[in-house]
Parts: structure tokens; sequence; C-alpha cells
């Protein structure tokens, strides 16, 4: 899931903010900060990781069945093609090619569908995240805030991820510290080794 979530939160690389409060001859000050990590802090994340989880392992279910019924017939044809009539023939050879294709086009679907419950289960969170280091932003007097993704070093007082954690009621204290979800998979199937052969 967290993959993903990077192309979701790429627009939090740099976030800048005007600060009218400091006056032309004060220096900006400037914080950083990392949207994934505050994510995987709040309580939504394990909520949307169950639900992306259970989404996929649907999909991945319904292909399964797609696939156990693709093979069932490619293997009754197989066993019977030489002795079929051609109309017969041609007429499941036809129906292995609608299968297959079926099987592909649940695939795109399939990935298509996981992207947009993953979008959206997590734009609301992180329009709060957006939100709260604005907040934090302005309160605490940062002309802006960038990603520490982005940062080769800065002063740890620089670090906004505590205060924003505070706005969106997580006790920092609490924080993991390196979290690394697994990933949610799309559904995918095995890999097909046998192709339908019209035989003469």
């Amino acid at each position: 899931m967290m993959n993903k979530i990077k192309t979701l939160v790429v627009a939090f690389l740099l976030i800048s903010f005007a600060s009218f409060a400091q006056s032309n001859d004060q220096a900006p000050k400037f914080g950083y900060t990392n949207v994934e990590y505050i994510l995987l802090q709040m309580p939504e994340s394990k909520q949307i990781e169950s639900e992306l989880k259970t989404h996929s392992a649907q999909l991945e279910n319904s292909l399964k069945q797609k696939y156990a019924e693709y093979e069932s017939k490619l293997q009754a044809y197989e066993k019977g093609a030489a002795t079929m009539d051609k109309v017969v023939r041609e007429d499941k050879e036809k129906e292995l090619m609608n299968l297959n294709n079926s099987i592909q086009e649940f695939q795109r679907n399939a990935q298509a569908s996981l992207q947009q419950k993953e979008k959206a289960l997590v734009d609301p969170v992180i329009a709060r995240i957006d939100k709260a280091i604005k907040e934090v932003a302005k309160e605490s007097g940062y002309t802006y805030v960038i990603s520490n993704q982005a940062l080769l070093a800065g002063p740890e007082d620089g670090d906004i991820s505590p205060l924003v954690l505070k706005k969106l009621g997580v006790d920092p204290a609490k924080a993991q510290q390196t979290p690394e979800p697994a990933a949610a998979k799309p559904a995918a199937a095995p890999a097909t080794s046998k192709s339908t052969k019209k035989k003469n």
C-alpha cells in the first residue's frame, strides 16, 4: 500500500507558506516533515491497509475462479481436439480466446479498481495532514516546510512531525520509528504457460 502512497503525496515534497507575521528583515524559518510517516502513525492507516487487503483478496479470488475455468476448458479442449468436428473445435477455440481476453481485461480493471479504492481512502487523510502541517507552520512561524525525503541535513528542532502528530491527535511518543508496512498487492493471475493452438 505505502509504495503507491508515495505517488499520492508527491505534492507534499515542497510545501511553502507565506509568513505575513515576519518582517522583511527576518530570515526565513525552515521546517521539515514526512507525510508518509505521519500517515502511518494515524489510526486510519491500519483501517486503510485492512480495507485494501480485503478488496485485493476479493479481486484475486474472482481472478482465480476465471483462471480455473480457463484451465479446465483448455485441458478438455486439448484432450478432445483431435477427434472434434471442425465446427466444434473452432467454437471451443473461440471460447478459450474469449476467456483469455476476459482474464486480461479483468486484471487491468482490478488494478484500476484497487488504485481508485486506495485513492478514495487515502485522499481524505492526506487532506487532514495537509491542513495540520499548514496550521503548525503558521502557529510556529515556519516560512517553509519541506519533505525530509528531500533533506540532506538539518537540525533536529526543524522536524515538525511531532507537532503535526499532536495537531492530528496522535501521541508522538507512541509513534513508530521506522514503519515499514506490508504493501497491498494487486490481484494477479499466474502466468499462463499453455496457449490455444488451432489444429487443422
